[in-house]
């Protein structure tokens, strides 16, 4: 069966005094193709799914924005530097250029990536299809990017993204999930990636 999510997640993070607040200030920013991802947004909806209270989980709220104009550090550094007192402290909010994260990837998580061409192009590559996803405020909603739909997240479902070969990110994230909200089910890597 096929269900819209779309509505409930609306509702869940505009309920949520985490969450909420820092799409606000994240949209003051005005950054280029900006979203907030993954953790905080299924992590809000798994609080409110299961009756945990808002923020439990969350390590940190992930900013995405993507400007191909200058790719150095010292770019995105001075975003980070704009942002600073705009958030609330906890959890920390981690602002990354997009456009440059084929410049540390392979560094980070041991093989090489090509560059991307947006934050959704970004969003996609994530090691678990449920981690897929964005929002951001829009038009007085809450515009919603989930390549692989919103199913996962309401179904409580970790399922992996074989596109890159992420399969240790998959399963340590996983590991993770599974201690905090012990009715996630999650799904191998598949054998064949």
């Amino acid at each position: 069966m096929v269900h819209d999510y779309s509505a409930a997640l609306v509702r869940i993070l505009r309920a949520d005094p985490v969450i909420w607040p820092a799409l606000t200030a994240a949209e003051a920013l005005d950054l280029p193709d900006w979203w907030i991802v993954s953790g905080a947004v299924y992590n809000t909806v798994w609080n409110a799914l299961t009756g945990r209270p808002p923020g439990y989980g969350i390590k940190d709220i992930d900013l995405f924005y993507f400007d191909a104009e200058d790719l150095s550090y010292l770019a995105e550094d001075r975003v980070i530097r704009r942002a600073e007192g705009r958030f609330a402290p906890k959890p920390p909010v981690e602002i990354r250029n997009q456009a440059r994260v084929h410049l540390w990837y392979a560094e980070h998580f041991g093989y090489a990536t090509a560059q991307c061409r947006s934050s959704a192009d970004s969003i996609e590559r994530f090691a678990s299809r449920t981690h897929a996803v964005g929002v951001r405020p829009a038009a007085g909603g809450i515009e919603i990017l989930a390549p692989y739909g919103l199913d996962a997240i309401f179904e409580m479902r970790l399922v992996p993204n074989p596109l890159s070969p992420n399969r240790a990110t998959h399963e340590a994230k996983a590991e993770r999930a599974k201690a905090l909200w012990p009715e996630l089910s999650v799904e191998p890597w598949p054998e064949q990636a």
